[in-house]
């Protein structure tokens, strides 16, 4: 039997966590249930799709990973069941789903409902009794019709030159430090051997560190987390209250100069893919001042915002 995991923005001081989990066991007593958060913020759909995104792979492929954040806003046809990287994710069409990566899922089904199926509580009525029959064995494809009705919103994207990386916070954490979208990855790809510094609110750092505990207290650090991601925090102190900080806020990295013997090419030719000589930007990254500062958006709309 396959593990299921359980996320919501439920709360923690009524009933309803209970009761979707009895619905579950209720069809198979077997079964195990792990929960990864019901703090999600209420309908806050970035928060849960970090959450989940951060996670979901740490677990064995073929885990149920049951989604109850935002669940409540969407009509009943737009309750879905989706196979994505060996995993399984049972939740509402809000766009949830797509932000947690990038590849397009293997499948995405609409769970079908007997006539005239209403309900109030969707995780409970709907999802867990899914849940449990995938977690017990069932094809994603017993729950109901294959759809190509899946929504899809796109991130923030960080915006990359010779000269600097730009991104936001995309996630303020339990202690306050600012999780940011600029990946590990790209700034070495970009640094080589310049001299850089992280500006965000009205601080400079001139070095990251390794480790947490390399910051003196009441000093501001910034370090790539276990994800990969730039973290800025200030140690032992609330970098998001003391900073003025929160979801959104602008962090950049300048560089001093850019370095290309990095590259270990033939030909001495410089990858497209990183840095084009004849452009500024890296276009893989680059989004344009229209699209700066935008929130999530329909990836199929065409009027973004």
């Amino acid at each position: 039997m396959a593990l299921i995991t359980f996320m919501s923005d439920f709360g923690y001081s009524d009933h309803y966590v209970a009761a979707v989990k009895a619905k579950i066991l209720s069809v198979n007593p077997g079964l195990r249930i792990v929960d990864i958060t019901h703090g999600v913020e209420h309908f806050n759909i970035p928060h849960a799709a970090f959450v989940l995104k951060s996670v979901y792979k740490d677990f064995p492929k073929g885990t149920v990973h049951l989604v109850g954040v935002d669940s409540v806003n969407v009509k009943e046809e737009e309750y879905l069941a989706v196979k994505l990287d060996e995993h399984f994710f049972l939740g509402v069409n809000n766009g949830l789903l797509s932000l947690i990566a990038d590849a397009d899922p293997a499948a995405v089904i609409r769970i079908n409902l007997p006539a005239n199926h209403k309900t109030t509580f969707p995780a409970k009525d709907v999802f867990a009794p899914a849940a449990a029959r995938l977690a017990s064995g069932a094809s994603v494809y017993d729950l109901g019709t294959p759809t190509s009705n899946f929504r899809r919103l796109l991130p923030k994207q960080v915006k990359a030159t010779k000269k600097q990386m730009s991104g936001n916070v995309i996630r303020v954490d339990h202690y306050g430090n600012l999780i940011t979208n600029l990946e590990k990855e790209l700034f070495y790809s970009l640094k080589g051997t310049a001299n850089y510094h992280v500006a965000f609110a009205r601080e400079r750092v001139y070095k990251l560190i390794d480790q947490y505990h390399q910051a003196e207290p009441g000093d501001c650090f910034a370090l790539f987390n276990a994800d990969g991601l730039l973290e800025i925090g200030i140690s032992n102190g609330n970098a998001a209250q003391l900073l003025g900080m929160d979801y959104d806020s602008p962090v950049s990295i300048y560089f001093e100069q850019v370095i290309h013997d990095y590259f270990q090419m033939d030909n001495e030719e410089i990858s497209e893919t990183v840095i084009d000589e004849n452009k500024e930007d890296v276009e893989p990254y680059f989004i344009s001042d229209e699209q700066q500062g935008a929130d999530y958006w329909d990836a199929e709309d065409s009027e973004r915002p």
